[in-house]
């Protein structure tokens, strides 16, 4: 008896990114990892194109129709002014090929930390997350400049997640849930980091374990994940 054929995943629509990614910016509001408009997020499109935020619009008002179209070029159609923090967007999803989503945020922890202008060191292995030994703090330039988006992709090197001086959070992922999913995680590390400090200096993890941690989740939550005293007995 031979089995049934799996249905192809089918790539979301534009209609549907549209919905996807109001309810993104609806859920960190949820969450706690944002407040108001001050966050933004953006969603790849095919080609050269990406939809983001619009502009000073409350996410339980904002409808499909609303998100305005860009290009890597920086071109934009629609009804509403994109984001201020467009450069970043732009020019993250332009550099970064495994960026399918961007969000930022002004998450309270992570924004404690930021306007302390320190990294989120290797405290904790799951700092490996964001893709490095630690999470890189960019140096400070006013919204919605170049400056500040320069400064943004060079915190992002070999990374996933970033902290903006005296401004909130960066989060990029291959979707918009994970990229949701990471930046709800770095808020969480920037809490118990700041909890930890509180109390005394957090001891950190050295160069080898932070490398084998980053080794790890390379393969984190898939059947290559090592593990030789597991074993698969079938379904």
């Amino acid at each position: 008896m031979t089995k049934a054929k799996q249905p192809a995943a089918t790539a979301p629509t534009e209609a549907g990114l549209r919905r996807a990614l109001i309810d993104v910016c609806r859920r960190m509001n949820a969450l706690g990892i944002n407040q108001g408009t001050s966050g933004n997020a953006s969603v790849r499109l095919a080609g050269d194109r990406f939809l983001i935020t619009p502009s000073g619009v409350a996410y339980d008002a904002m409808t499909p129709a609303q998100i305005p179209t860009m290009t890597l070029g920086g071109r934009w159609h629609g009804v509403r002014r994109p984001s201020s923090e467009w450069r970043f967007h732009r020019d993250i999803l332009a550099a970064r090929p495994d960026a399918g989503a961007v969000i930022h945020t002004h998450g309270p922890l992570a924004t404690t930390l930021a306007v302390l202008r320190r990294d989120i060191p290797a405290f904790h292995y799951m700092v490996a997350v964001a893709g490095g030994d630690s999470i890189r703090c960019a140096p400070y330039a006013t919204f919605g400049t170049q400056a500040l988006s320069d400064l943004a992709l060079a915190a992002l090197e070999d990374r996933r997640a970033c902290l903006l001086a005296n401004h909130g959070m960066i989060a990029i992922g291959a979707t918009l849930d994970k990229a949701l999913a990471l930046a709800v995680e770095v808020e969480a590390l920037a809490g118990m980091y700041l909890r930890a400090c509180a109390i005394g200096e957090p001891a950190l993890l050295c160069a080898a374990q932070m490398a084998e941690a980053l080794e790890l989740f390379r393969t984190y939550g898939t059947p290559a994940f090592p593990d030789a005293d597991l074993v698969h007995a079938g379904r």
